[in-house]
């Protein structure tokens, strides 16, 4: 869909793009994506100049630099447990954010949003794989139905206004995501890198056991945040929709054989055991990729090149202290 003079929005004109959350996981990844492109100019900015949970400090921070483009990457984000201890948090926090950098851009008469989703938006019993078909069709995962109700606003919100004021809209929605940069605090983080974290230690500690949450059956896909990085960058050169869009790898994998991955790259022998009595989430959540695909993006790593890069910089963040 073309609309108006906001189509391919990155060509042919000067862009000063704002890559709000340039810190996390995500958003780092984008930060290296974007900075390669020589025609943009790029603007992030720490926590300590601009809180994008207050609006007055946002607008502030968009009266000063009056980005062209804007890439929310910014959000409260965390594993089960994170979510279930805080849900007020996960709700409101993100709500605040999202909410303050999409108006204080419009007011500045920006081109074009990207406003980063996750798979959790879908219901807990889609059809897998979910198709984007599947948005708002059924009852939420409720471990993390607070950062989903907040993504959910999110996203209308962004489709708002692109129909009030005909700004380009970008709406990605990306599988879970591993890569360099992510967290191993076990309070908030995903599951990947809390594994990660839970077998090194039990391989260093000569641990006879780790015991995990649920059974293992659950079943999620993973996507390198290099890979993710890539998608987006695509997404805004080729596509002039509000409508969402899936990025993943199409691949899912269930969490105990995810488990058995991580330990065997770290060389982990003893017998990994499960808590039954803890939540597990969505039972299966893979993503249908083929509208991305269709248009020419496909990933380029594996889950097992992402697993390596985790454990070893695990590894190097703990070392002094192992």
């Amino acid at each position: 869909m073309i609309h108006g003079s906001h189509y391919n929005c990155f060509v042919n004109q000067p862009r000063k793009v704002f890559i709000a959350g340039h810190r996390g996981l995500v958003g780092r990844a984008l930060l290296k994506r974007f900075e390669e492109d020589k025609t943009l100019e790029i603007i992030v900015a720490p926590r300590s100049e601009v809180d994008l949970s207050d609006l007055e400090s946002v607008k502030q921070f968009f009266d000063e630099h009056r980005p062209t483009d804007v890439v929310l990457a910014a959000a409260r984000v965390g594993g089960i447990a994170a979510n279930i201890a805080h849900p007020v948090s996960f709700l409101t926090e993100n709500i605040a954010i999202q909410t303050n950098v999409m108006m204080s851009a419009v007011e500045v008469g920006v081109r074009s949003i990207m406003f980063l989703g996750s798979s959790c938006i879908y219901p807990r019993l889609a059809i897998q794989p979910i198709t984007e078909d599947s948005f708002m069709t059924g009852p939420l995962e409720p471990t993390n139905e607070s950062y989903a109700v907040a993504k959910i606003a999110g996203i209308r919100l962004a489709q708002a206004i692109y129909q009030e004021h005909g700004i380009q809209i970008h709406l990605p929605m990306p599988c879970n995501v591993i890569g360099s940069g992510d967290h191993f605090d076990l309070q908030i983080s995903h599951v990947a890198s809390s594994l990660v974290k839970r077998f090194v230690d039990a391989k260093d500690q000569d641990a006879a056991s780790v015991t995990l949450w649920g059974s293992g059956s659950a079943r999620r896909e993973f996507i390198l945040s290099s890979d993710l990085a890539d998608a987006y960058y695509f997404i805004v050169h080729s596509r002039d929709d509000p409508s969402i869009v899936n990025i993943g790898s199409g691949k899912d994998i269930s969490i105990r054989e995810l488990a058995e991955k991580i330990a065997k790259i770290v060389e982990f022998t003893g017998e990994i055991k499960w808590d039954l009595d803890k939540p597990e989430g969505m039972p299966r959540k893979v993503l249908d990729i083929s509208r991305i695909q269709s248009a020419g993006w496909s990933p380029k790593s594996t889950l097992t090149m992402g697993l390596n890069l985790l454990v070893q910089e695990y590894k190097q963040l703990s070392g002094p202290l192992r």
